[in-house]
C-alpha cells in the first residue's frame, strides 16, 4: 500500500538478505516520498543477516553485529500503551530492542504478532519489543482504538501511537510491517519489511546479546510494564463473526478471543458451547475442542464449518454428533498462493470468511490476498479468484487483484465480498457453463481510497469493511471502521448509511452507536451485528432500525478465562 503523499509503484525499505518478503503493505517515506538523509545513511551501514556467523579459522568479526549509526530517538508528546510512562531509547540502553512498525488491519502486521512473541519467549531478559503503530486508517490513529487491537492481539510488549507517522519519517519507513534492530548501544543494526520475523530475527538478537554481555553492556533487569485490561462484563470476547439461519432458528456467534463457537437460538438462549476456550487445533467433542480466534462461519448440509482463521484451518462441526473435525490446512501458514490438493495437506493463510453454495465451501483468505473454494465432498482445496498481488484490478477471476477480503456472501449467482485494504465491496461470478467469471468493484476505491461518503460506484467511500450479507435484495455492509452499518444496492451500485451515528459507542435505540462491528447476518426480518470491540451482538429491526443488545441467557465466560497469551481477558 502506498500512502497519499507516496509517487506511485511499488518499494521497499533496504532489505536484508533473508527477509522474506510475502505481500506487505508497502507505503513509501514520507516529504514526497523522498528518502530521509537519516535512512539514506544508514541503508549503506545494514549488516546483511545472511552474512550471520563467520567460520570457525577466521578470527570473528565482532562488529557485524554492532550498528554504526545512532537510532532516532522517539518524539517527545506521543502517547503509549503497555507502559506507565512513555519509553525513550536512552532508558533501553543495555537491552536489544526491535522496533515493529505495524499497523492493526494490516493482515501482514498480524502475521507478525506471533513471530515476536515466539521472540520474546526466548530473550525474555535481553528483548525489548516496541510496537511503533503507525495507523494506515483514520480510525486507526486514536489510541483507544489501538489499545483494543493491542487485546485483541494479546500485545504485552509497550507500543507507542505514531499518529502523525513522526517516527516512521524518522527511520525511512516504507512498508508495513518494517522490523528494525538497535543494539544495546543505541545503535541500528538491520532492518527487514515483510512477514518472517522469527528467522529473521532469531539467531541475529542472539549474537548481538552475546557480543554486548561480553563487554559487559547487556542489562538484564526485567522492564517495569503496565498491560492493558479489558474492561468488559460480556461473556463475549471481540465476538468477530455471526451466522442467523431463519430455517433452523438459531444463531452461530465466534467468540473469537474466546477459542469458542456460540449456539443460541435466534433470541439468546443458549444452546451449545463448542470449544474449551484455549488456544488450540484439537478436535474431538464440543467439551474438548480448541479454536484459536475463529472467525466465518457457514452452514452446509446441515453441518456448520468454521474458519480457524490464526491455527490457518477450516474446522466442520458435526451438530448431530457434537463433534469437531479438521477437514482443510495444515495448521501452519501457507506460503504459495496457486497451492491445491486435499484440504488435510494444503495449507491456508488466514481464513476469515466463509460462504456456501451447492457442493463448494467459498473462503475468503485473507492472508493471500485471495478467495478460495473447498469441494464439500472430497475437502479438496484450490483458489478461485485472486492472483496472490494485493490490489484492487478487476477482471478475469484468476487475474484479479484482491486486498485482504474479510467478509464474504453470496445471492446464488455472485459472491459478495468486502475487500478490507481497498474499503470496498466487490463481487466474483460464480461457475457458470456459459460465461467466463469476473471479478468487479462495485463501491469503493484504492488502497489509499477510503472515508464516509453515500452515493454511486467508485465515488463510494467506506473505512475497511469486515462483514457483508445479501438479504431481500440488497447487501448490508459492516463498514467497521465507520461504525456503522450500510445499505448497497448491486443492482444500481447506490451506497447509503443505514445503522450508526459513525461515533464508538454502545447505544440502543432508534440512534444506535457501534463499535468496530466486524460481523453481520440477516434471519427473519432482523440484522445481526457482532459489535467486535463492544464484545456484544446487537439486533436490528429491518422495518424500524431499532436496535437492541441481545442478551445471550446463560453463557459465562470460559473459566479460567483464557485471553490471549501474556494480556489479561
Amino acid at each position: 500500500m502506498a500512502p497519499p503523499w507516496a509517487p506511485p509503484g511499488r518499494l521497499e525499505w533496504y532489505m536484508t538478505a533473508q527477509a522474506r518478503l510475502e505481500h506487505p503493505d508497502s507505503p513509501r517515506t514520507g516529504r514526497a516520498g523522498q528518502r530521509s538523509v537519516w535512512a539514506a545513511a544508514l541503508a549503506a551501514s545494514v549488516v546483511l543477516l545472511g552474512s550471520c556467523g563467520a567460520p570457525a579459522e577466521e578470527k570473528e568479526d565482532m562488529s557485524r553485529y554492532e550498528g554504526k549509526v545512532a537510532a532516532p530517538e522517539f518524539p517527545a508528546g506521543l502517547e503509549w500503551l503497555n507502559t506507565d510512562k512513555p519509553l525513550s531509547l536512552r532508558a533501553l540502553r543495555g537491552k536489544v530492542v526491535l522496533l515493529d512498525f505495524w499497523t492493526y488491519c494490516c493482515i501482514n502486521c498480524m502475521h507478525v504478532v506471533a513471530d515476536l512473541k515466539r521472540l520474546e519467549a526466548k530473550y525474555p531478559s535481553e528483548l525489548v519489543v516496541v510496537g511503533v503503530h503507525s495507523g494506515k486508517f483514520t480510525t486507526e490513529k486514536e489510541t483507544d482504538n489501538i489499545r483494543q487491537a493491542v487485546l485483541r492481539y494479546g500485545i504485552a510488549h509497550p507500543v507507542v501511537n505514531d499518529a502523525d507517522m513522526a517516527v516512521w519519517q524518522q527511520y525511512g519507513v516504507r512498508a508495513w510491517p518494517t522490523l528494525v534492530l538497535i543494539d544495546p548501544a543505541g545503535k541500528v543494526v538491520t532492518a527487514v519489511s515483510g512477514e518472517g520475523a522469527y528467522d529473521a530475527f532469531n539467531e541475529l538478537i542472539g549474537e548481538v546479546a552475546r557480543i554486548f554481555e561480553s563487554k559487559g553492556l547487556l542489562d538484564r533487569r526485567p522492564l517495569k510494564r503496565k498491560l492493558e485490561r479489558l474492561r468488559s462484563d460480556s461473556p463475549l470476547s471481540f465476538p468477530g463473526k455471526v451466522l442467523a439461519d431463519e430455517a433452523s432458528g438459531r444463531l452461530f456467534l465466534a467468540d473469537s478471543n474466546h477459542n469458542r463457537i456460540v449456539v443460541t437460538d435466534l433470541e439468546g438462549r443458549l444452546q451449545h458451547v463448542i470449544g474449551t476456550g484455549r488456544t488450540g487445533a484439537d478436535d474431538g467433542p464440543f467439551d474438548r475442542a480448541t479454536f484459536n480466534h475463529p472467525q466465518g462461519l457457514a452452514l452446509a448440509g446441515g453441518d456448520l464449518y468454521v474458519a480457524d482463521t490464526e491455527n490457518h484451518l477450516i474446522r466442520l462441526v458435526d451438530l448431530g454428533k457434537r463433534t469437531v473435525t479438521t477437514v482443510a490446512g495444515t495448521g501452519e501458514q501457507a506460503r504459495m498462493f496457486d497451492a491445491a490438493g486435499p484440504g488435510e495437506t494444503t495449507a491456508l493463510n488466514s481464513p476469515w470468511a466463509l460462504a456456501a453454495h451447492g457442493e463448494h465451501l467459498y473462503i475468503a483468505m485473507a492472508g493471500s490476498h485471495q478467495l478460495w473454494r473447498m469441494d464439500l465432498r472430497s475437502h479438496s482445496v484450490e483458489p478461485y479468484a485472486g492472483s496472490g498481488r494485493e490490489g484492487r484490478i478487476d477482471g478475469p477471476l484468476g487475474r484479479a487483484a484482491l486486498a485482504q477480503p474479510s467478509g464474504l456472501t453470496t445471492d446464488g449467482r455472485r459472491l459478495y465480498f468486502a475487500d478490507s485494504e481497498v474499503s470496498a465491496i466487490r463481487s466474483a461470478d460464480l461457475p457458470a457453463a456459459d460465461a467466463a467469471g469476473k471479478v468487479e468493484t462495485i463501491v469503493g476505491g484504492e488502497l489509499f481510497d477510503f472515508g464516509d461518503r453515500d452515493g454511486r460506484g467508485l465515488e463510494v467511500r467506506l473505512q475497511h469493511p469486515l462483514g457483508v450479507v445479501w438479504h431481500a435484495g440488497v447487501l448490508y455492509v459492516a463498514d467497521t471502521y465507520n461504525n456503522k452499518i450500510k445499505l448497497l444496492n448491486p443492482a444500481d451500485r447506490s451506497c447509503r448509511s443505514f445503522l450508526g451515528t459513525g461515533e464508538a459507542g454502545l447505544a440502543d435505540g432508534d440512534r444506535p452507536s457501534f463499535d468496530e462491528p466486524g460481523g453481520i447476518s440477516a434471519a427473519g426480518g432482523k440484522l445481526y451485528v457482532a459489535d467486535t470491540n463492544n464484545h456484544v451482538i446487537r439486533v436490528a429491526d429491518l422495518n424500524t432500525r431499532r436496535v437492541e443488545t441481545l442478551h445471550i441467557k446463560g453463557l459465562g465466560k470460559p473459566s479460567p478465562a483464557p485471553g490471549r497469551e501474556g494480556v489479561s481477558p
